[in-house]
């Protein structure tokens, strides 16, 4: 069960030391990127995500919410993202978008909007490395979860264990306490949670409180 807790509910005029706050505790720091043409709200982009990832050592798992990953994605792998994720919606040729991304030394994800079928990427999963399911539509932090999409989630889990590769089950949308016993259920292991643990008066207890709640979700 890996947490990887969004910066968009952060303090953005300092990353770097917000980040930190969770550091030991998390997997990954989940970076929205965002270009206010792809989703309605614009955060940060490629300098920005090169200057933080200078200054931490947590992993960065990049989520780009932009119109043209094609030409943008293997540019967040150069700058030292562990992973990076792009949305099938968005990319003219998703395999190859894939294939840079894991040739800059990143593994690939692929991201789904709530209202794109899991059947949009059945042909690209030998080419990634995780499956994100939007729990909310993209665009801006603190939105409630959208448990309809748990049966996507499970359609996820399936694929990705009929490959028979390490393929990860990503949710992102409303992840707290309750709903992300309900995505481990489901079958995801790794967990965006931006509200839940930058509102909390102590983030890094909160990202174990809440690795220990998908732990349980995830018992048969």
């Amino acid at each position: 069960m890996q947490i990887s807790p969004s910066v968009l509910n952060a303090d953005l005029a300092d990353l770097a030391a917000e980040v930190r706050r969770i550091e030991a505790a998390a997997d990954w720091i989940h970076l929205d990127v965002m270009d206010n043409h792809f989703v309605p709200n614009l955060t940060f982009g490629l300098p920005v995500v090169a200057s933080l990832l200078s200054q931490v050592s947590i992993p960065a798992d990049c989520h780009l919410m932009i119109a043209d990953p094609d030409r943008w994605a293997p540019g967040f792998a150069e700058a030292g993202a562990g992973s990076v994720t792009f949305h099938v919606e968005a990319a003219r040729k998703p395999r190859m978008v894939a294939k840079d991304i894991r040739a800059a030394g990143a593994r690939a994800g692929v991201a789904l909007k709530p209202g794109t079928p899991i059947s949009q990427i059945e042909a690209l999963i030998p080419s990634v490395d995780m499956i994100l399911v939007m729990t909310v539509e993209p665009g801006f932090g603190g939105q409630a979860f959208m448990a309809e999409m748990l049966p996507k989630v499970q359609q996820a889990r399936r694929l990705a264990d009929a490959a028979d590769v390490d393929i990860w089950v990503q949710v992102d949308g409303g992840v707290d306490l309750e709903s992300i016993e309900r995505c481990a259920a489901a079958g995801a292991d790794v967990f965006v949670a931006g509200s839940a643990v930058y509102r909390a008066e102590d983030p890094a207890v909160m990202v174990e409180l809440l690795r220990a709640a998908a732990e349980n979700g995830a018992r048969p």
